[in-house]
């Protein structure tokens, strides 16, 4: 399968004088698609209550999802991770992964009404947690921090609520290729979460104004990375983005692990973990690759907690 993708790439770019064309071609019938059906159906979710928008688009897509051809590497993903799993109980796993996935694109519509935790009445509303020595520990350590997540439950939740409770943090994010959903997404991140830096050439220079600051830093670290560092997830071999363990290599500041669980009735659990003690090298510096590899292994250990709710779609594994 790899040499063939190789041999198909090769011949792409020996003929990109027809394929950049019908590329562009494609691009702008999906932009005119998006334009004149999903963009009037998401004013109208907009409008509905959160819960009923969740409902909706989760339902939808649990429904759909698993007969898209790209249900294809959600399916293949799974049987490597869960050998042990009938055929049927992974399929029940993909229809979660379709309906969380789901769910989140309902849920980012009404982000701003998400947030409804009470001081008050702690765990009483649409999020609890349990771990608030841990945040409020972030405000009053006077030091900068990383930290990491995946994509798991809604996965936007944890950069809501930073900006919410007015801690110093900027969020590092891949601008997707698609332009509507890029102005979209970027406009309702801008006004609900804090800093937003753009993935590229110029995003270290930013993050590390973040921290020199004394700032904090959220970046997602599930995803396939090439250059980067090998790490074992699920027990193969995989790319992972070292950037985060460069960063704590450099400025020698904490790291944790953030996540949101869903929960049943439309709620969601928000955990922090304690600050992570990451391997170092015979110079005491932190050491990349194993920094990495207790990362991954954490995410590892939180899909395993809840598989349905990860995103098996992403060609995590690649040759």
């Amino acid at each position: 399968m790899g040499t063939l993708r190789l041999r198909w790439r090769y011949f792409r770019k020996r003929n990109a004088w027809f394929f950049e064309p019908v590329d562009r071609l494609f691009g702008r019938l999906g932009d005119l698609l998006l334009a004149v059906v999903v963009k009037p159906l998401l004013h109208v979710l907009a409008r509905v209550n959160p819960d009923t928008s969740s409902d909706f688009t989760g339902t939808w897509a649990r429904w759909i999802g698993p007969w898209l051809p790209v249900s294809r590497i959600g399916r293949e993903n799974l049987r490597h991770a869960f050998p042990e799993k009938s055929e049927a109980e992974r399929e029940e796993i993909l229809k979660g992964c379709w309906e969380n996935l789901g769910r989140v694109a309902g849920e980012f519509l009404h982000l701003d009404r998400m947030w409804d935790y009470d001081d008050a009445r702690p765990n009483a509303g649409r999020v609890e947690t349990f771990d608030v020595s841990r945040f409020i520990g972030l405000y009053a350590d006077n030091k900068p921090a990383l930290l990491f997540s995946a994509h798991l439950g809604n996965w936007e939740l944890a950069a809501v609520a930073a900006r919410k409770y007015g801690l110093d943090s900027a969020v590092l994010f891949r601008i997707p290729n698609n332009r509507v959903f890029a102005e979209l997404i970027h406009e309702t991140r801008a006004e609900l979460m804090s800093q937003l830096v753009p993935a590229g050439p110029a995003a270290g220079i930013f993050m590390g104004g973040v921290l020199e600051r004394g700032g904090h830093l959220g970046m997602l670290v599930d995803q396939h990375r090439k250059p980067g560092v090998k790490v074992q997830f699920f027990g193969r071999p995989c790319w992972a983005n070292p950037t985060l363990a460069r960063l704590v290599r450099q400025y020698e500041c904490p790291v944790h692990g953030a996540r949101v669980i869903r929960l049943p009735k439309n709620r969601f659990r928000l955990e922090l973990t304690p600050a992570i003690d990451l391997p170092r090298d015979a110079e005491g510096l932190i050491d990349i690759a194993g920094a990495m590899q207790t990362v991954t292994s954490i995410i590892e250990g939180w899909v395993r907690e809840h598989p349905e709710q990860w995103l098996w779609l992403h060609r995590r594994w690649r040759a």
